[in-house]
């Protein structure tokens, strides 16, 4: 015998189905999502084809396909992995907080120096090197790229840079973003070659 499907029941089961789509729709726009990442302009941090999660509420609540803030938490802060609009572009970049709004900042020869102060740096027993920003150490894949002459970040504004300096198109060469291009903070490697797992950022 064959089931014949009730009329009444199809318009349900797309409201149902829309419903459950704005919802996760939502949810990636304004609380939490996945990236896969393409580059190595963050290496050794991050490797191409890492699977990244990201906090869209680490900086507050937006109203979803837009910039506006309809709650804000705090602004990011040096050392913060975050996925940005490329003000070039418009598509979606993972970089690191360097400098924030009101810092004087410069770079040369990829070493950073922030209100005067040349950020520490140390030299592993295998060459890696690692530098401190506000006491968090991370890993850099390079030093060099572009020069930065020392200059002030102005208000509402951050400084990016790739953790691998000499291989990284960023801040030093789109120049400043503006806080509300930052859409979330990359919290974690979830998956790397296929590996699952948690490598916090």
């Amino acid at each position: 015998m064959r089931l014949l499907r009730s009329p009444s029941r199809i318009p349900r089961e797309l409201v149902s189905v829309l419903a459950t789509t704005a919802i996760v729709f939502v949810a990636r726009s304004s609380f939490a999502d996945h990236y896969r990442v393409p580059s190595g302009s963050m290496e050794p941090t991050v490797h191409p084809g890492d699977r990244i999660v990201v906090s869209k509420l680490a900086y507050g609540l937006r109203v979803p396909l837009t910039h506006v803030q309809m709650i804000t938490f705090h602004a990011p802060a040096r050392g913060d992995v975050v996925v940005l609009e490329s003000p070039e572009s418009g598509i979606v970049l993972l970089k690191r907080v360097v400098a924030v709004g009101g810092d004087r900042v410069g770079v040369h020869e990829g070493l950073l120096t922030i209100n005067g102060v040349v950020q520490p740096t140390t030299v592993g027993d295998g060459g890696q090197i690692a530098e401190s920003l506000d006491g968090r150490v991370h890993a850099l894949g390079s030093l060099g790229g572009t020069e930065l002459p020392e200059t002030e970040v102005p208000a509402g504004q951050l400084l990016v840079m790739g953790d691998n300096r000499g291989d990284s198109h960023d801040g030093r060469d789109f120049g400043f973003v503006a806080r509300d291009m930052v859409l979330g903070r990359a919290m974690a490697v979830f998956s790397r070659k296929g590996a699952l797992g948690w490598n916090p950022l």
